[in-house]
């Protein structure tokens, strides 16, 4: 089998990816002009319906005005000084305000990325918007700017409901909205404003406390857990001012759809909030929803020059099944890898993986839909700080990670979808550091190679593994 694998890829050394969109200080914007800023007010949101039976249970509190989160009274607006330069839109060319002009400057973001410097031009003038770009391109900061923006602008109502988000983000996967609403929570740290998460295989009861004790003006959620607070009465969501669907291919793909349509119907209508739609495709189903959820929308297309980053090193290896887990565990073990990502394409398969690496010594975790959010949440911190070498994990809880140094990235298993193989390389080599991805291609899912080179538009070398990193794991080892 292995000859027949060896005959039909060839020997080669593996060839550098393509290229994606550089990161933020360095993209080269689609020069939206200047002219995109602010100047014109936000679309004005209609009165409230009259609330239904359910809100009749808890009265409306009047709102007690909320002091402004600390800000360091030695900023002022000149310590962010970015000087103009040719191609690029910087943050001070649309009209913010100090409390997101800070916080931006906090994390370091002088130039706007392609999507964020072309949406901003369309959503802060009040305009509904659709955009497509790969991940890591800038798109959540875009939505999230626009929507802070929007509510510091223009006043909260003086009597709701403590569950009356203004703003709503929907995201298929739970770390998805994790992610989004730790940059929500960056972006506001100088303004007053609250952001709330709500995600299924969490405690229920934790998340209403946390409602029950502030305001929610962010509420980022999956489709699943937002119905059970809104049928059960806690969330209402007719104040919604601005709504943003994340990922709609991925929820498309995932069965979500008719649960979005649920939400959307609690909503007001399309004419009355300013809607904003994300996907990595434009696909005919994508496109449907957009027309039924959007008011003449702007059409923001960021076309990658490359499509994976021509940072990640890329290599195939043939291998047979049976020694798929002898070259996982000798490549992170002689190497003394510190910080890498393993993908199998379904859950018994993480789990066998993460389990055999455990009991071989190795400092590993998984992460799928059968792991509690909870560990879930915990496991991808550990990794983050180190104290997990090996995060084992599907395309579904992987989509959306955004943690920095990951060294390697191994494909345990090729993915069906080719878009995923993308998504997993993508998790290193980020923010312009370089990073190594591995494939193992076997008598199983070699097949699945020629689409992803028709997706990157260019054949990969495949390649024998040495014999050194075939021979068979030594058992009882100490922890590696």
């Amino acid at each position: 089998m292995l000859k027949a694998l060896k005959k039909m890829f060839g020997r080669g050394e593996a060839e550098p990816l393509a290229t994606a969109p550089a990161p933020a200080a360095s993209a080269q914007p689609s020069a939206p002009a200047a002219t995109a800023a602010t100047e014109a007010p936000p679309r004005a949101i209609a009165p409230s319906p009259a609330p239904v039976p359910a809100k009749a249970e808890r009265p409306r509190r009047e709102r007690t005005p909320r002091a402004a989160k600390p800000t360091p009274p030695t900023w002022k607006p000149e310590d962010f000084a970015v000087e103009p330069q040719e191609g690029k839109t910087r943050f001070h060319d649309f009209a913010l305000g100090n409390e997101l002009m800070q916080a931006i400057h906090a994390l370091g973001f002088p130039y706007c990325t392609p999507i964020q410097a072309q949406v901003l031009g369309h959503t802060l003038r009040g305009k509904d918007a659709i955009g497509r770009a790969q991940t890591g391109t800038g798109k959540t900061a875009a939505f999230l700017i626009s929507i802070i923006k929007q509510l510091l602008q223009t006043p909260a109502p003086k009597e709701r409901y403590m569950g009356e988000p203004r703003a709503l983000i929907i995201a298929p996967t739970r770390e998805l909205v994790v992610q989004i609403a730790k940059d929500a929570e960056a972006l506001t740290r100088f303004a007053p404003l609250n952001v709330m998460t709500f995600v299924g295989g969490m405690d229920f009861d934790k998340q209403l406390k946390a409602l029950e004790r502030r305001y929610c003006d962010i509420l980022v959620a999956t489709p699943g857990r937002l119905l059970d607070f809104h049928q059960r009465g806690e969330v209402h969501l007719d104040m919604v001012e601005v709504l943003v669907l994340d990922e709609a291919d991925r929820m498309l793909d995932m069965g979500f759809i008719p649960q979005v349509r649920q939400i959307i119907r609690q909503t007001p209508p399309k004419s009355e909030r300013q809607t904003l739609l994300f996907s990595a495709t434009f696909t005919e189903d994508v496109m449907n929803l957009a027309r039924q959820w959007t008011v003449e929308p702007a059409v923001v297309e960021i076309e990658p020059e490359h499509v994976a980053s021509e940072t990640v090193e890329q290599h195939v290896y043939a291998v047979a099944g049976a020694d798929k887990y002898k070259l996982l565990y000798n490549l992170v073990n002689d190497n003394g890898w510190e910080r890498v990502m393993v993908f199998a394409n379904r859950k018994d398969e993480v789990r066998r993986v993460e389990e055999r690496l455990v009991r071989d010594g190795v400092n590993a975790a998984q992460l799928s839909g059968d792991v509690p959010q909870h560990k879930r949440i915990k496991t991808l911190e550990a990794f983050r700080e180190g104290k997990v070498r090996v995060l084992v994990a599907t395309d579904v809880a992987g989509r959306g990670i955004h943690i920095d140094g990951i060294s390697h990235v191994i494909n345990f298993t090729l993915p069906e979808d080719p878009d995923d193989y993308v998504h997993r390389i993508g998790r290193t080599g980020r923010a312009g550091s370089s990073g190594v991805s591995i494939s193992f291609a076997g008598e199983d899912d070699a097949y699945q190679l020629p689409a992803i080179e028709t997706l990157l538009g260019r054949k990969i070398a495949c390649e024998m593994p040495p014999d050194e990193l075939l021979r068979p794991v030594e058992k009882k080892r100490q922890a590696v």
